[in-house]
C-alpha cells in the first residue's frame, strides 16, 4: 500500500511539473513571444527585442543563483530601468529599454513564465554573439 501511494504522490508531482511548465510556455508565447523570439532569427530585420536564449544567458552571468535571478527578472519586466539593464551596451542602444509590463502581465503569470524561462533558457551549449562582452 505504501508502495502504491508513493507512486501516485510522485506521478501527481511529475504531472504538476509538466503542467507548470506547459503553462509557462504558453504564457511565453502569448506574453513575451511578440517581441523575445526564442531563437535567434534567421531575419534579423523583423527583430525588435533579443532572443530570450541570449538574454537568459546575461541573467545569469550577473545573478549567481535562481532565486536573484528570479527577483531580477520580475522586478526588470515590471520596472525595468536602463540603470540595472544586463544588456550588452550595444543592444540597449540598438533595441532600447523593454517596456514596463505593468498591466500586460499579472504576478501570478510572470511567477510562472519567469520560472519556465529561467528552467529552459539558455539552452545548454549556447553562446551569445559577444561572448559575454560588455558585462558588467
Amino acid at each position: 500500500m505504501k508502495k502504491i501511494l508513493s507512486s501516485l504522490i510522485l506521478s501527481s508531482l511529475v504531472v504538476s511539473s509538466v503542467s507548470a511548465m506547459s503553462e509557462g510556455e504558453k504564457i511565453y508565447d502569448a506574453k513575451c513571444l511578440p517581441c523575445h523570439t526564442k531563437t535567434r532569427p534567421s531575419d534579423m530585420s523583423q527583430v525588435v527585442a533579443p532572443a530570450i536564449p541570449g538574454v537568459m544567458r546575461h541573467v545569469k552571468m550577473n545573478f549567481s543563483n535562481e532565486a536573484d535571478g528570479l527577483k531580477f527578472i520580475r522586478s526588470y519586466v515590471m520596472n525595468p530601468d536602463e540603470k540595472k539593464s544586463i544588456c550588452m551596451p550595444e543592444k540597449l542602444k540598438k533595441f532600447g529599454l523593454m517596456p514596463s509590463q505593468k498591466g500586460a502581465i499579472t504576478q501570478a503569470e510572470l511567477d510562472i513564465v519567469s520560472k519556465w524561462i529561467y528552467d529552459n533558457y539558455p539552452p545548454k551549449g549556447f553562446r551569445g554573439r559577444g561572448h559575454g562582452r560588455g558585462m558588467r
